[in-house]
């Protein structure tokens, strides 16, 4: 075995290999940019060697020096984690040159899979069923419409080196695909340094289902089991879980099989992904393989108890793999959400900065209940925008996909990010969403669902009455701590009953308040005329200052994240994220006199919406421009976003050009 390894990456998965590594008595290295420098993996591994500026061309994705940085500490073999140079030939090889092992597959396996143009042709040599598509790379944009409509609209453009969602982009004419061919094929060179792009047909209403493989280098390949990753925004995964809710015991076997076959014809030594596109008819068809570590194998090691990184270290070092096919057995559910760096009240835009607060929830086991959080940060560290936008993998493991899917809701609530915008209000209410709940999946599903952006919901029904009485709550303590600051409370507990009117946003609510400090509260919900609707017993210890108000609501945990505001809280749960102030009566009448303050007018302006690198200007001083025409591309996090004119309008000033990095809301041009 090894006793030292090198982790060619950064962020959560770096972390993630040193742990099985710290586990199985084995020393680490961490390589780092000078953007990584006091970053979490680089603090957690036994060496840490830099390699380089931020850009990832100029560092993660330089063999010569993860080569050097092997050389210079004395380790073994590299794992690659994913992306980067993880399903890169030329590294493998490097890597053999010089005597170093490869914590991944062979050269071949790599050059026949890890090329999606390749591993159709070596699917369709296997007789596995493939989408159609054109399996040659597409020299340009005018090629790629010709490709596409032999194909016939709709059509995936898709780098052949690419991953993640990165360099790929769906067309349903002629226009969006010489456009998705450019932004495909920068993004590809930007991301994978290899910009060669094939198209194939995009099957309307999919399900994306994948089967993890493990081979070793005595020709034994097992698989274990499925993934639904059907949850996506960009082709980028957002949900994962463990099986599919689709699947049948006789469609999960068949896809195996195929999986393990496909494996087997390259020599497959190591972790590795076939992934399928599904119909609803359960019909399946080869997509690609990725011949590494997925992102999403958390949810495979919960719902079998295998630890994929072990076996990869294992099998590098040349063991056998120790687990037969007959071994595999499938417990319980899974389910992953992927934390990200955006913004999803302004269209998901990539956020940076300082993680002021980052208080994960507890991972652990209780009861056959699990919570595991996957990370790469830690509080008071960056986000840069040089990276991939992840910020943690939330992942809860239950007996049955409703228990998995409520654990994963209520992680999520106690889940506090501050400094940063970030997508947990719309994770969480993906989980409350009652498509997700019923597994009516598709890989349209966000785009369906949320076709014009995500909105966080008013509240009503039964969460209405949860926000109500925690703000009711939160109000109750603030009034005891007032009282003993100016001493008006001599210790002791005080009983007390308050009418209260507790506005959530537009909404109100009048509350009766009945309870002492320390013991639980009474809260009757009143109408209008003052009449009885409901009652709610509730409990907690939270106090001024707490981000997360934990406690218990009508006999059922409880948590809401609770940032403070001018005369008030901001709270959310379940996806909702509503202003909370407590009145009295006066107060209340007070408060509705109160003028609303009126946005700045922006609309002759383009701001730039993220902190970006302006990789392109469309137009320029005296152009006449219609609405939708593209105005400036602007790169954040490895992808390239378009802006485009919201009105017809002309361009009288232009502030930018192509290489400027830009914060959020700079002019970038302005309109008459």
């Amino acid at each position: 075995m090894f006793k030292k390894i090198l982790i060619a990456n950064r962020g959560e998965i770096a972390c993630r290999v040193i742990k099985t590594a710290r586990k199985m008595g084995i020393a680490t290295v961490a390589v780092y940019s000078d953007a990584d420098a006091a970053a979490l993996h680089v603090d957690m591994a036994d060496e840490a060697v830099h390699i380089g500026p931020p850009a990832a061309s100029e560092s993660y994705l330089v063999i010569e020096k993860i080569i050097d940085a092997c050389k210079a500490t004395g380790a073994e073999a590299v794992h690659p984690g994913y992306g980067f140079l993880s399903e890169r030939e030329a590294f493998a090889e490097a890597l053999s040159k010089n005597d170093i092992v490869f914590i991944g597959p062979n050269t071949r396996a790599i050059a026949a899979m890890g090329d999606k143009i390749e591993s159709k042709k070596a699917a369709a040599a296997a007789n596995v069923s493939t989408v159609p598509g054109n399996l040659g790379e597409i020299p340009d944009a005018k090629a790629a419409i010709k490709v596409a409509k032999e194909i016939g609209y709709p059509v995936m453009i898709k780098a052949s080196a690419g991953g993640g969602g990165k360099g790929m982009r769906v067309a349903w004419d002629e226009s969006e695909c010489a456009e998705g061919y450019e932004l495909a094929r920068s993004e590809a060179k930007t991301s994978f340094g290899d910009d060669r792009i094939f198209i194939e047909k995009f099957i309307v209403n999919p399900r994306h289902i994948e089967i993890q493989v493990l081979g070793d280098k005595h020709g034994n390949v097992i698989h274990l089991g499925e993934r639904e990753c059907s949850i996506q925004r960009r082709n980028q995964k957002v949900i994962e879980e463990a099986p599919s809710p689709l699947l049948d015991k006789e469609t999960r076997a068949k896809m195996g099989a195929q999986a393990v076959a496909l494996a087997k014809a390259v020599n497959y030594d190591t972790a590795g992904t076939v992934e399928f596109v599904a119909g609803q008819d359960k019909s399946f068809y080869f997509l690609e393989m990725n011949t590494r570590l997925q992102v999403e194998h958390p949810v495979t090691e919960l719902i079998t108890g295998i630890d994929l990184v072990e076996q990869m270290i294992k099998v590098a070092a040349g063991e056998k793999l120790a687990i037969k096919q007959s071994d595999i057995k499938l417990n319980g559910w899974a389910v992953e959400s992927r934390i990200y760096a955006e913004d999803p009240f302004r269209n998901f835009l990539p956020s940076i900065g300082r993680l002021v607060k980052y208080r994960p929830p507890r991972e652990g086991s209780t009861d056959g209940l699990t919570v595991r959080n996957d990370t790469g940060v830690f509080e008071g560290g960056e986000i840069s925008m040089y990276y991939d936008p992840m910020i943690a993998k939330l992942v809860t493991h239950a007996p049955t996909r409703k228990a998995a899917i409520d654990l994963q809701s209520e992680a999520l609530d106690a889940f506090y990010i501050d400094g940063i915008q970030h997508n947990i209000p719309f994770l969480t209410a993906l989980m409350q969403h009652p498509r997700w709940q019923k597994a009516e999946l598709s890989t349209g599903f966000i785009a369906e669902e949320y076709p014009d952006g995500f909105v966080a919901p008013a509240p009503a029904g039964e969460e209405l009455k949860v926000l109500a009485a925690v703000a009711a709550s939160i109000d109750h303590v603030n009034n005891v701590r007032r009282r003993e600051i100016t001493h008006q409370m001599d210790g002791t507990p005080v009983c007390f009953a308050n009418t209260r009117i507790v506005a959530l946003g537009d909404i109100r609510q009048l509350c009766h308040v009945e309870g002492a400090l320390g013991g639980p509260l009474k809260i009757t919900l009143l109408d209008d005329q003052g009449s009885t609707t409901d009652e709610l017993e509730i409990t907690s210890k939270w106090w001024p200052g707490d981000p997360v108000w934990s406690g218990v609501v009508r006999n059922k945990d409880v948590s809401v994240q609770v940032r403070p505001i001018l005369n008030g809280y901001d709270l959310s749960y379940r996806g909702l994220h509503v202003p909370a102030r407590v009145y009295t009566t006066r107060e209340a009448e007070l408060a509705a006199l109160m003028p609303v303050k009126e946005a700045a007018d922006t609309s002759k302006l383009l701001l730039c919406p993220m902190p970006g690198l302006i990789k392109k200007i469309h137009v320029e001083v005296g152009d006449e421009v219609k609405a939708g025409d593209p105005l400036s591309v602007v790169e954040a996090m490895k992808m390239e976003n378009v802006l485009r004119a919201e009105k017809d309008g002309k361009v009288s000033k232009v502030n930018a050009a192509a290489g400027d990095t830009l914060a959020v809301d700079d002019v970038i041009m302005e309109f008459v």
